[in-house]
């Protein structure tokens, strides 16, 4: 792990061993990673992203597995990202910003090649913690390219006043612990142009902040929010997707794939802070 932190925001551990994602999250002493809190989907890859604080499906698939048509293989469990090395490490000063670089080279499920160049970013006055991603299919034949950032909090540290805040929420917002039960999920549009800005807090473990996550809608559109209190389980994701939650083939059939042709590229960004 290369830990990330400046004078302002959070200490970010950046797993260069997966992705170059989020392990631990660290704000005024506390991680707000869940740890091990989290369900068992029976991948190992996947036990260890969910852990941390921010993971990266795709970007071959998102969510849950699927077959691959004209073969007996499936796409994995949120994509063959997840468990890729990151190289090409740099961390580097911009001013008064902390910037951290790196690349992930990963073998699509079903062939091809993907390049995955990834920069987070420190802001040095704010605190703010920002990440600019573009996919490259660095391969010999097109793909559908899909990407969903899952941001994990173990809910461990939230109560009753906590609540989710967003205009593409239902009445604007509602508690963290939303629906029935132990458990649950939902995906809605969030935009198809700017930023969505979304809330989360008040935690009282970390002096009454809030999350504030931004995220890009032009190749983010929708925001996927789930929730698991299913012992050992308690964590709660937020999810910027560039997809609906429904499968590939009715995806496929609406016209709704991204297909980045051999050179192609596409952008992703995403922001978060503690305010």
């Amino acid at each position: 792990m290369i830990m990330f932190s400046g004078p302002k925001g959070p200490r970010l551990a950046l797993d260069e061993g997966s992705v170059f994602d989020i392990g631990s999250c660290i704000v005024d002493g506390v991680d707000l990673a869940p740890g091990r809190a989290i369900p068992d989907d029976g991948d190992p890859r996947i036990d260890h992203s969910l852990e941390g604080f921010l993971f990266t499906c795709g970007p071959d698939h998102i969510r849950h597995r699927e077959p691959i048509p004209g073969t007996d293989l499936d796409y994995p469990l949120h994509g063959s990202f997840s468990a890729n090395p990151a190289h090409s490490l740099e961390v580097t000063a911009e001013g008064e910003d902390l910037v951290a670089r790196g690349a992930v080279d990963v073998t699509l499920a079903a062939g091809g090649h993907a390049r995955l160049q990834r920069q987070w970013r420190l802001k040095g006055e704010s605190g703010e913690v920002q990440l600019a991603d573009t996919v490259v299919n660095v391969g010999d034949t097109a793909f559908p390219t899909f990407l969903m950032y899952h941001m994990n909090l173990g809910a461990k540290h939230f109560d009753p006043a906590t609540r989710l805040e967003g205009a593409m929420l239902e009445g604007g917002g509602f508690a963290w612990a939303f629906g029935e039960g132990d458990g649950g999920i939902f995906c809605v549009p969030a935009g198809h142009g700017g930023w969505a800005e979304l809330r989360l807090g008040p935690i009282a473990a970390i002096g009454n902040k809030r999350l504030k996550v931004r995220f890009r809608t032009d190749t983010l559109p929708h925001l996927q929010i789930w929730r698991n209190q299913k012992a050992p389980a308690h964590v709660l994701g937020i999810e910027p997707v560039s997809h609906r939650w429904v499968g590939r083939a009715e995806l496929e059939a609406a016209g709704e794939f991204n297909i980045l042709k051999p050179g192609e590229s596409r952008d992703y960004g995403l922001a978060f802070s503690f305010v």
